[in-house]
C-alpha cells in the first residue's frame, strides 16, 4: 500500500494530547487494511521521525442504537494507530494543540 495513504488524519482529542505529554505517543487514524509496519514506514516517511513501537485499535461499525434497538443506521468502524516516538524527537503537527 502506497505510504501516502495510510495516514487518514490525527486524532486531536483530550486523551490523545495527554497520551502525548506524559509518554510521547501520537494517534492517527489509519486505513482499515493497514498493519503495524506500514504504519511505522509511513509515519517515518511523511515527519522523518524514528518510531519505537506501534500499536494499533480497531474498532467495529455497529448500528445505532436507542432504547435497547436498532433504529436504523450504523455507526462506523474504524482503526487508530498510537505510534510510540524515540526519545527528543516530535511531530509539528501536534505541537500548540
Amino acid at each position: 500500500m502506497d505510504y501516502s495513504k495510510v495516514l487518514l488524519r490525527p486524532v486531536v482529542s483530550e486523551k490523545a494530547n495527554e497520551i502525548k505529554e506524559q509518554s510521547n505517543h501520537v494517534s492517527f487514524y489509519v486505513h482499515p487494511d493497514s498493519n503495524k509496519v506500514e504504519v511505522k514506514k509511513a509515519v517515518e516517511t511523511a515527519f522523518d521521525v524514528k518510531v519505537e513501537s506501534v500499536n494499533i485499535v480497531a474498532k467495529k461499525a455497529m448500528p445505532r442504537m436507542k432504547f435497547g434497538r436498532a433504529t436504523g443506521g450504523r455507526i462506523s468502524g474504524y482503526k487508530k494507530a498510537y505510534v510510540k516516538l524515540a526519545a527528543g524527537d516530535k511531530i509539528e503537527i501536534f505541537e500548540g494543540v
